[in-house]
């Protein structure tokens, strides 16, 4: 059974849509997608610095529309249910993966996370916060030291790596007295994404979903809530709200899909961070990160081999 999963905020670096806008199709696509999302997501994909891409604003709808865009290429037109068995986005990235599986259309899916992009910006703009992953230790030593801290695993991402989030000053109090035998890597976030601290923008987010009719999905969809299946368009839309301020269970997401069997695993641009998980927490299934086209040829041959 193949999985395509679809990577969340922090993937993105500058130019990584440069050699997708030679590939005929692309750049049309993320044309439409822009003006739906009022952003050019092409000049950010290709020319944009690092310090612009990583605003919130604009690193949300530019993660969703390289997912949407690159999945368009690789399935060339064949059905989702064709290929895949397993859908599952990390953060941001569950937006695509609730477009790709059917839940909403790709423009509603763009609508909504411009407006994900933006509430969560200003709810990050209130106050100084961050995230860090803490990457080795045992797993309860961790959770204990960012209790300590008051901070919170924000995503449990599994094979060793737990993201705390918090104020900047907590982050450098971890940072400085790290749990044993474990790194502090802070990421180039803008905000304590998954927390409480972004209270403010579920409220806009409720009302943006209110707008949105969702479908059920065309194929098996998993929650970062706890990594279960969701067979429910609505309470899938409903969980996307609340995520926001709620943590990422990656670990559990990765579990669930080796209890359900997957052998195969793609992540599609701008790809890496979640097969890299996957190599540790879901070791013997075969993974592709879809890069850059120089990819294609490999994805879909982990396609015919695992869909």
């Amino acid at each position: 059974m193949l999985a395509i999963v679809c990577p969340g905020q922090g993937a993105q670096t500058p130019g990584f849509l440069q050699p997708w806008t030679e590939v005929p199709g692309v750049t049309e696509h993320l044309q439409h997608l822009s003006q739906v999302a009022d952003t050019d997501l092409v000049a950010h994909g290709t020319t944009s610095d690092a310090e612009t891409i990583k605003d919130t604003a604009v690193a949300q709808p530019l993660i969703v529309a390289a997912g949407l865009a690159t999945l368009r290429v690789v399935l060339d037109g064949a059905p989702i249910a064709q290929s895949a068995g397993v859908l599952a986005g990390h953060s941001v990235g569950e937006i695509t993966a609730a477009a790709a599986a059917g839940v909403l259309s790709e423009d509603d899916a763009m609508a909504f996370v411009t407006a994900r992009g933006r509430g969560m910006a200003e709810a990050a703009a209130a106050k100084r916060t961050g995230m860090a992953a803490v990457v080795g230790g045992a797993e309860d030593d961790v959770l204990a030291i960012l209790m300590e801290h008051d901070l919170v695993p924000a995503n449990r991402n599994g094979a060793g790596q737990i993201v705390a989030a918090g104020t900047l000053e907590q982050l450098a109090r971890l940072q400085d007295n790290p749990p044993a035998k474990a790194r502090v890597i802070p990421l180039q976030v803008a905000g304590a994404f998954h927390t409480t601290h972004m209270g403010n923008a579920v409220n806009g987010l409720r009302a943006s979903a209110n707008q949105l009719q969702p479908q059920n999905p065309q194929v098996t969809l998993l929650s970062n809530r706890d990594g279960a299946a969701v067979p429910e368009g609505k309470e899938f839309l409903d969980r996307l709200v609340t995520q926001v301020a709620g943590p990422v269970r990656w670990d559990s997401a990765m579990q669930t899909m080796l209890d359900l069997g997957v052998t195969g695993l793609l992540e599609v641009c701008p790809a890496g961070t979640l097969v890299g998980l996957a190599k540790r927490g879901m070791r013997g299934v075969a993974g592709v990160a879809l890069k850059t086209p120089d990819d294609l040829d490999k994805a879909r041959d982990l396609i015919r081999e695992h869909a």
